[in-house]
């Protein structure tokens, strides 16, 4: 995720009062870079803005979720996507897992608490992850400084074996 503080949201959802009532929420919420789709086929016309997280509708008029899906994470394999849907179907919620949805919500009166809470969390595990990456490459530089660090020692103690002694040889 390359915002973390302010990632880029997508909403792809054809009913244009549900999407409305969607951006709303967000920025309630103090995200400010939400921009709305009616189509997949809009959304992705602006997929290279690189979104970090799209929440979409499964069943949309022309394509589907999960064709807007496939079509991003060939391009943008690190996009997050969130599933809102009336479809209240253990199937289709799996096969957007599948796919590589993050989460699968169904359209209820407690959807957008919940879709709230899962960006949230979409943006926790990130920064554990950019965390991670970050100790693992401290730990990186300093175990190749002491093994260079060490070889020198040893090279300049061939060489130059009265000035340099390392290790007591």
């Amino acid at each position: 995720m390359e915002n973390r503080n302010d990632p880029l949201i997508f909403i792809v959802e054809d009913n244009s009062i549900y999407n409305r009532l969607i951006m709303s929420h967000l920025r309630s919420h103090k995200y400010i870079r939400v921009e709305s789709f009616l189509s997949g086929e809009e959304c992705l016309k602006n997929i290279d803005r690189k979104p970090d997280i799209i929440i979409q509708d499964y069943l949309l008029d022309g394509m589907t979720g999960i064709d807007v899906l496939k079509a991003t994470k060939k391009k943008y394999p690190d996009t997050e996507f969130v599933f809102l849907s009336s479809q209240d179907n253990i199937e289709i919620a799996i096969n957007s897992i599948k796919y590589g949805a993050c989460d699968y919500i169904v359209k209820d009166q407690h959807a957008l608490t919940k879709l709230t809470n899962k960006i949230s969390k979409i943006i926790a595990d990130h920064e554990v992850v950019e965390t991670n990456k970050s100790f693992k490459n401290g730990v990186t530089y300093f175990i190749a400084a002491i093994i260079t660090i060490t070889i020198v020692g040893f090279v300049l103690n061939y060489f130059f074996p009265k000035t340099f002694t390392i290790f007591g040889l």
